[in-house]
């Protein structure tokens, strides 16, 4: 059974219970959330050693850090030490994009190393196999796909981006429409290929109760992907993304009944101002599922930066209702990342969770800050070291650029903290030294 069906019958899990105690919530109100389908549980019985986690509705937003391989750089050993960067740097969960190598090799080995939830996109493995095998994506069939599903939740993966609702009408949708970037999803362009070719329905949607009964048996979290996202600013909320996203919902219900957790992707590339809207969209449109979006990233320009234009949107859509980020790191758009782009990216996109976590007010966000700010006020620097989201950076910069006194090399003898404190004091009054 799945956690969504254990819920439903009033069982309170391991998996449950745990993750309602770290999240500082009692069982008896995570239960119902996880029985109405607003959180799900990724937690695959065949990952040994998971540590389980929360994804939804009044729970603290997760970050997802995105690794793995590619044909250029197949190196194993890279891949297992950004793993190693993302537990150091607080990731929420993992997906293995991988695309070069020895695929289910490398998904084990992430596996072994990650206590985390992970995630995988199917159809990449499916896509790669098929050029080895019979030359071509095109020669792939329903069968490598559902073949290599069936494969992945046997090995313990807890959730999969399956781009159900890229269907044929949806891609008419798309011709009709108009796009500058047309089409970004790797996934999504290898289902529209792959459909094209054929003249064939997306085997995900025409085929999607067998996707369920595989899901189903292994518990694995459906993660209903956004294979027409907008891939830049004049795309967005434009009619091929809103007619996926209508079937995304209709095909949330019918996990729902079916008894698998599922939640939704969401876009991309979306101006500020239609940020909010997008996420009340989706949770309307999609009974309340759990949100995961890519940045949004606000602004196509910021190439080398672009870790800093998604944590913008990643904090506004948060804000707004979306439950799950993926990081997007400094290669974006440029190439594959390396360890310490892992890092910052990961950085970047925490920062907004917990920025938007202080306007969801969930449990010990603010407590968190109000700490901080009162050890700013004592200028205590190990405080400071201890409560910051990078203490390694922290104390970086305090050894290179600190000061042998009480206050920071900025201010010195000019503190803001110091001076009025002094005079804020009852009866303060400086004496010769400058001390009260």
């Amino acid at each position: 059974m799945t956690q969504l069906e254990m819920a439903r019958q009033g069982r309170l899990t391991p998996v449950l219970e745990r993750v309602a105690a770290d999240e500082g919530m009692t069982t008896e109100d995570l239960q119902p959330l996880v029985a109405g389908g607003r959180v799900v549980l990724p937690a695959n019985p065949a990952h040994r050693g998971l540590h389980p986690l929360g994804i939804g509705e009044r729970l603290r937003t997760k970050v997802n850090v995105n690794l793995g391989t590619s044909k250029d750089f197949p190196d194993l050993a890279d891949e297992l030490a950004k793993v190693q960067v993302s537990l150091a740097y607080g990731a929420d969960t993992l997906m293995d994009l991988s695309t070069g190598g020895n695929l289910p090799r490398i998904r084990r080995a992430i596996l072994d190393q990650a206590p985390i939830p992970l995630g995988t996109v199917p159809i990449y493995q499916a896509a790669v196999e098929a050029i080895e095998r019979r030359g071509s994506i095109l020669a792939m069939t329903a069968e490598d796909l559902f073949g290599v599903i069936e494969a992945q939740a046997g090995e313990g993966v807890d959730f999969m981006t399956v781009h159900c609702g890229l269907t044929r009408r949806a891609i008419e949708r798309l011709r009709g429409q108009g796009r500058v970037a047309d089409v970004v999803s790797r996934g999504g362009a290898m289902h529209l290929a792959w459909s094209l070719h054929h003249q064939k329905e997306n085997p995900f949607y025409e085929d999607y109760d067998r996707l369920l009964e595989i899901a189903r048996r292994h518990d694995v979290t459906l993660s209903l992907g956004d294979g027409l996202r907008p891939g830049c600013q004049a795309d967005a909320t434009d009619r091929a993304q809103l007619e996926e996203l209508l079937t995304l919902g209709e095909l949330v219900e019918r996990a729902w009944a079916a008894g698998v957790q599922v939640m939704v992707e969401g876009p991309g590339h979306v101006p500020l101002d239609q940020v909010e809207m997008n996420m009340k969209l989706q949770k309307r449109v999609c009974g309340g599922a759990p949100f995961y979006v890519l940045g949004p990233l606000v602004t196509d320009i910021g190439a080398g930066y672009d870790h800093i234009v998604a944590a913008i949107g990643g904090a506004l859509a948060a804000s707004a209702g979306a439950d799950f980020l993926c990081y997007v790191t400094p290669a974006e758009h440029l190439g594959l990342p390396t360890a310490e782009d892992v890092r910052e990216g990961l950085i970047a996109s925490r920062l907004a969770a917990h920025a938007a976590d202080l306007v969801k007010n969930v449990p010990g966000a603010r407590a968190r800050d109000l700490a901080m700010s009162q050890a700013r006020k004592r200028l205590d620097w190990e405080a400071q070291k201890r409560l910051s989201i990078d203490p390694l950076r922290f104390e970086k910069v305090r050894r290179e650029r600190g000061t042998s006194g009480a206050a920071c090399s900025m201010c010195g003898e000019f503190c803001a903290m110091r001076l009025v404190d002094q005079f804020l004091k009852p009866n303060g009054r400086p004496d010769a030294s400058g001390c009260v």
